[in-house]
């Protein structure tokens, strides 16, 4: 990257990372944080050793450094009591560094006021304005010009799989995105209910050989904001589909039980919901977003969710 004149270079730092020391000796000039939510339990075991080994990151910063953290989560602050660089806030809510409001929002962008000027984004959802302003923020903190920096942020294209919107000639809009955690299906949930005009149906699946104390939570969560629910198949790995269905049902009542479509196959899940939907409606389709295969019974086969939704478009 040096040979090619790279002046930058952007590390998602993992927390397995951290814990298991590859980075140990890298001199960072500043750290991100964005947010933090249950996931990886079942290599840190508690949420406490997950939240302590990503403050690590920060705990190691120099005093030259700066560390810009999203006063929006309820870990932001935490993150950055013990470190020695230059903190920066950035926050939707209340005062900070770089402050950011929706003006205007729909299923293809949002009009945006960032420290009291004017932006139009492509992205959707307070989650993305978070996102922008933790690049508008690093940017500003590494020396860039700000108005310049608006700028290229109203160029930015949704990532594949993203809050990615497919519309229907019929009316309704499909939302493929990778929320696969209680936090993110929460928070597509919320994004798309303060903008649609129809129903929500909801199309949501846990992956095997991971954190099942999540299952529950996330059935419960897609629930509680749908209008209609069907559980599937997300990548079950070396699991059997239907235990991982047990386990997100259990978070259901009996009520919620029978209002819920409960479907193994994901093509036939997703087939499903395009036939329910009707003009205006929306359907979330959680969980793979980018992915392009499901794993199933240890056996790797060719899945895209684009793909499926595009047979009914």
């Amino acid at each position: 990257m040096v040979d090619a004149g790279c002046e930058y270079a952007f590390m998602e730092v993992s927390s397995h990372a951290i814990a298991q020391e590859r980075i140990a000796g890298l001199d960072f000039d500043g750290a991100l944080f964005t947010n933090l939510t249950r996931d990886h339990i079942d290599y840190h075991k508690t949420f406490d050793n997950y939240r302590d080994t990503k403050k690590r990151l920060f705990d190691s910063l120099k005093k030259d450094a700066f560390a810009l953290t999203n006063k929006d989560d309820k870990n932001g602050m935490v993150m950055v009591q013990n470190t020695k660089a230059k903190v920066y806030t950035y926050s939707t809510r209340s005062l900070a560094d770089y402050k950011g409001v929706i003006l205007e929002e729909g299923l293809d962008g949002m009009l945006l006021l960032i420290n009291n000027k004017e932006v139009m984004a492509r992205l959707v959802g307070r989650f993305n304005l978070q996102n922008l302003l933790c690049i508008y923020g690093a940017a500003v903190c590494l020396g860039f010009d700000p108005d310049e920096t608006l700028r290229v942020l109203s160029l930015l294209q949704p990532v594949n799989g993203r809050f990615e919107a497919i519309h229907s000639a019929k009316g309704w809009t499909a939302v493929v995105d990778y929320a696969h955690t209680p936090d993110a299906v929460d928070n597509v949930i919320r994004t798309i209910n303060e903008i649609r005009k129809g129903r929500l149906i909801t199309v949501v699946g846990c992956g095997g050989n991971r954190d099942k104390g999540k299952r529950p939570q996330m059935a419960k969560i897609a629930k509680q904001g749908s209008d209609q629910l069907i559980l599937t198949s997300d990548n079950p790995r070396d699991e059997d589909p239907l235990d991982i269905l047990k386990d997100m049902a259990a978070g259901l009542t009996e009520d919620e039980l029978r209002q819920t479509l409960i479907i193994e196959d994901r093509a036939a899940a997703i087939q499903t919901a395009c036939t329910l939907a009707g003009d205006k409606d929306v359907i979330l389709i959680a969980g793979k977003g980018h992915e392009d295969y499901q794993i199933i019974r240890g056996v790797k086969h060719h899945f895209d969710d684009h793909e499926e939704v595009k047979k009914y478009i």
